[in-house]
């Protein structure tokens, strides 16, 4: 089981991979293209918790964090 945190582009998931990275979290699986048509990557913060960051092309994020899907 992961969380996910999804964003509003795919270079945000790059970015956000390389700021767990650099913050000292262990990478998973690197980002990728996915099966579903987005991309995601997975890494383990210091409590080992899994988090998936990924970005979905069918999914708009409104500035209120709302999400609408198409």
């Amino acid at each position: 089981m992961s969380l996910g945190y999804n964003v509003r582009t795919k270079p945000e998931v790059d970015r956000l991979m390389e700021q767990a990275a650099g913050a000292g979290a262990k990478i998973l699986k690197p980002a990728h293209e996915t099966s579903w048509g987005g991309y995601s990557g997975y890494f383990a913060d210091p409590d080992d918790f899994a988090w998936e960051i990924a970005w979905n092309p069918s999914w708009t994020i409104s500035p209120d964090g709302s999400v609408q899907f198409h």
